[in-house]
């Protein structure tokens, strides 16, 4: 069962960081439902594509010398840090923690796309960057 559902109201900029989002979902429902013995790749797949996610638009805030830079990024950074943990706890035989993660970053992503997301799309729509090419 999911986690989380792809809706309209997570939809930010119809281009690639929606694109990331609704692949970042579809891994988040994979990890949720993964049996004991797919848990860690499950769970490995999330971690490469979350770090890649926020690697991306960390460039893009970055290009843009977006003002609250700092305080996204810290908020990824905490989240990849749960991960690399229950990452340890996994590879540990504890793969119950995987639908722990995937639970909690499910209503951490909720909140964070609907509030800076939302507001670093906007930005950018304002600057006139394209995230896909990475240019005013």
């Amino acid at each position: 069962m999911p986690v989380m559902e792809w809706s309209d109201t997570l939809v930010l900029d119809k281009g690639v960081m929606d694109d990331t989002h609704r692949e970042f979902i579809e891994l988040l429902n994979r990890l949720a439902d993964a049996p004991d013995e797919k848990m860690l790749p499950a769970l490995d797949e999330f971690i490469r594509h979350t770090e890649e996610h926020f690697a991306q638009e960390q460039r893009w805030m970055e290009q843009m010398t977006y003002p609250p830079l700092t305080c996204h990024v810290k908020e990824h950074d905490g989240v990849l840090e749960t991960a690399h943990e229950v990452r340890r706890r996994v590879a540990a035989g504890e793969t119950r923690f995987g639908q722990v993660l995937a639970r909690a970053v499910a209503e951490w992503f909720a909140n964070h796309a609907s509030s800076m997301d939302q507001v670093l799309a906007l930005y950018m729509k304002e600057k006139g960057y394209d995230p896909a090419t990475s240019s005013h």
